[in-house]
């Protein structure tokens, strides 16, 4: 569909009913104004629709699995259904597991436990830390992290020339992201895939800003795995997922030792015991499962299946697409990219304002506009310093800028949004960050535990 089809008929592309579109917060200049949640990569809003159907389930919770009453019966069958909503949601390969997790990074340091002794794992520099770090948790496990590529074509050959070159040729692992939580560019995942399998790796998808703005098949990427977040997709309650491969899965000792993952337990003469594990999903699931956390997930699922990803996918173009023109006019504002003013992208952008602190900025969004961004290095530090031009040793926390308020500091401002967003939040934060670099703050901030706020 195109921009044009998208202008013309509002009905395909009008926001999905989500929480909090209707809350109003106080502004330092007085008054209040709904509030704009432009901070989707770090948690979506949960749609409407998912909170109906966990509410309509909430009376009827119970325990799963082993329960023989009615209400556990129901809640078993619920888990497993939404288990198998997901699998379709992503296209999972009939012998392909789905492992609910807490995250997206408990599902990579889930990977990352059962990853056969002396894998070599490659990841790019550029991915968030949920999918960069899990991998040195493992002393027996080789770690090659590439850098940053400038094209998605020097990514393919990047990764090409370092499996070619590697020794001992033996189990690999490539991790990388759909989308960057940074830039929003769209990755080369299918190139990447199958130059993974061309030299006998496999591959992970960190799904994590993909999945809720775009369809994602493993069978149509040819991905190993793919790792994602319920609270990125309009699902709160705190569940992830894990799905694809099942035999590291299957062959590594459980993730956590307990109920649930154990099918069998008995004491041995000697006075210890044996263990008989679960090979499915259960493996990885030990203790009383998250229900509502899946649940949610498979209604979020559910939800964007029956709204049409084409239509959703066209509607959040057209939206960054005026991001970018409204931002173009401001020339103190520039854009970080990885790939360049062309690459495809999904509705996540971060940029850095001349003259100005990207803290004081985001404080001064908050407080005199009522609208909600990000600000820092977004748990993606190698990403940012890069794209910022400074030295890996340069300070810098997460999300805690290191200067005050006009002085220069390793950090930058993310706006992102969905399937959720209303046009006039777009519309707003621009006129907003005009507003700033023209005329500036209309309020006094003051550094408080690393943090710009108002004084």
């Amino acid at each position: 569909m195109s921009v044009s089809a998208v202008a013309a008929d509002r009905s395909v592309c009008a926001p999905l009913p989500v929480l909090g579109r209707d809350v109003l917060v106080p502004l330092v200049t007085g008054g209040e104004v709904d509030y704009a949640a432009l901070d989707y990569a770090a948690s979506a809003p949960a749609l409407q629709r998912v909170w109906d159907d966990v509410a309509a389930y909430a009376p009827y919770y119970g325990s799963v699995h082993r329960g023989a009453g009615y209400l556990s019966q129901l809640s078993t069958d619920l888990f497993e259904n939404s288990r198998r909503t997901i699998a379709e949601f992503l296209g999972c390969r009939a012998e392909d597991q789905v492992v609910f997790t807490r995250s997206t990074t408990d599902s990579l340091n889930l990977l990352a436990a059962v990853l056969p002794q002396g894998t070599r794992v490659f990841v790019f520099e550029t991915e968030h830390h949920a999918s960069l770090l899990p991998w040195e948790q493992r002393p027996d496990v080789e770690v090659t992290y590439l850098n940053a590529p400038r094209t998605p074509q020097q990514a393919v050959d990047t990764l090409e020339k370092a499996l070619a070159g590697r020794e001992p040729y033996g189990p690999a692992l490539v991790c990388v992201t759909g989308a960057s939580n940074v830039t929003g560019e769209l990755w080369p995942v299918q190139e990447l895939a199958a130059a993974a399998h061309a030299h006998g790796a496999r591959i992970v998808l960190d799904a994590a800003q993909l999945v809720p703005h775009h369809p994602v098949d493993l069978g149509e990427l040819d991905v190993d795995w793919v790792a994602f977040s319920g609270h990125k997709l309009y699902a709160p309650f705190g569940a992830g997922v894990l799905a694809g491969r099942a035999d590291w899965l299957r062959d590594a000792d459980p993730y956590l030792a307990g109920g649930g993952a154990s099918r069998k337990v008995s004491r041995r003469t000697d006075g210890g015991v044996d263990v008989e594990w679960h090979t499915t999903a259960a493996r990885h699931e030990a203790g009383s499962p998250n229900v509502i956390g899946a649940y949610a997930i498979a209604s979020a699922c559910q939800a964007l299946t029956e709204a049409g990803f084409d239509g959703l996918v066209a509607r959040e173009q057209e939206l960054i697409a005026r991001l970018r023109a409204g931002l173009a006019d401001v020339p103190e504002v520039t854009v970080l990219s990885l790939f360049g003013e062309d690459a495809a992208r999904v509705g996540v952008l971060s940029f850095v304002v001349e003259g100005w602190n990207s803290s004081h900025f985001a404080a001064a969004l908050s407080a005199e506009y009522g609208i909600g961004v990000r600000d820092g290095l977004f748990c993606a530090h190698p990403l940012v310093r890069t794209l910022l031009g400074s030295e890996p040793q340069d300070p810098g926390e997460c999300g805690a800028p290191d200067a005050a308020p006009g002085e220069k500091s390793l950090n930058a401002i993310r706006v992102s949004f969905g399937a959720g967003t209303p046009d006039e939040h777009v519309d707003r934060f621009l006129r907003a960050v005009k507003e700033l670099v023209t005329q500036g703050a209309r309020w006094n901030y003051r550094t408080e535990g690393g943090r710009c706020v108002p004084a």
